[in-house]
């Protein structure tokens, strides 16, 4: 199996491990087949909605009402820079409560021309301003850095961001020495939010780099760029990718409290029954024996 790695798990680290896989949030794009993608999913399940340029604040904020409608925890990217102006955040809002919803993420985003909002920290103090019906706000981590934003300033928007949220979510990333040292790096800094480590799910190649081409979401873009060995040799292996090895990798964190890690945050690349599958039956391997 492609990229599958067997480590020695201690009975602990396993028990960590299916604890934040019993119930992770699932993240979905907003494409045709969402609706049909999501009755694959456990009933009940928190289900994160990407936003895009190409596709419009919009369309993500209407398919989370439609998941609210099926009985699903819907969380909408809600993108800074493509809400125009006060009054259309106003206006997203009030949808937003009519819906249901109380979990949003807030990103920058990637539209090229922003609004009144240039970023997510300016957009959250607006929200805090006006006040909105959210009782959890997550905010992004970058364990391998931005593409185009410094270390530096990337940070330090994370510190104040940090006094606006109720948890964030680290991207894309395949190394787990990565997330673990990004977030070891976050608590000596003082910033004690729980995290939701990212998790790519069970991936076809051509269909991942189909996705990112279809709905021109430029964080894929990046995350391809800058793991161009790990996509080319993915390409050229025609398997699929399972997160397997980056899971065990994680394992001590996981399990550490100090850490903090409390989920995991699933791409699923909306090929939701694969990496539904794939979670099943990691669980069912990761049964840990029960002492009589």
């Amino acid at each position: 199996m492609l990229f599958r790695r067997r480590r020695s798990l201690s009975e602990s680290q396993a028990a960590a491990l299916a604890r934040v896989l019993q119930a992770p949030t699932f993240e979905l794009i907003p494409l045709r087949n969402s609706l049909d993608q999501a009755a694959l999913l456990p009933p009940g399940a928190t289900v994160s909605v990407t936003t895009s340029p190409a596709k419009g604040i919009e369309a993500t904020i209407a398919l989370c009402e439609q998941l609210q409608a099926h009985g699903f925890r819907a969380v909408p990217h809600v993108s800074a820079r493509m809400i125009r102006d006060r009054a259309h955040l106003s206006d997203l809002i009030a949808w937003l409560e009519g819906t249901g919803v109380d979990r949003a993420f807030i990103v920058g985003g990637d539209a090229k021309e922003p609004g009144a909002y240039p970023d997510g920290l300016a957009l959250l103090r607006e929200m805090a301003e006006i006040g909105h019906p959210l009782g959890e706000i997550g905010i992004p981590g970058y364990p391998q850095g931005h593409a185009f934003i410094a270390d530096g300033p990337l940070l330090d928007a994370l510190r104040a961001k940090a006094a606006f949220a109720s948890y964030m979510t680290t991207q894309l990333c395949f190394d787990p020495g990565a997330i673990g040292r990004w977030i070891a790096a976050r608590r000596a800094e003082g910033i004690s939010l729980p995290v939701h480590v990212g998790v790519p799910g069970v991936a076809e190649p051509q269909k991942l780099l189909a996705i990112a081409a279809r709905i021109g979401v430029a964080d894929t873009h990046r995350f391809l760029v800058k793991n161009v060995r790990f996509v080319t040799r993915l390409v050229r292996s025609g398997g699929f990718y399972r997160p397997d090895g980056l899971l065990e990798g994680l394992a001590p964190h996981v399990a550490d409290p100090a850490v903090g890690i409390v989920s995991l945050h699933m791409y699923t690349f909306n090929a939701v029954e694969a990496t539904e599958a794939w979670r099943r039956a990691y669980l069912e391997r990761l049964r840990v024996p029960t002492t009589v």
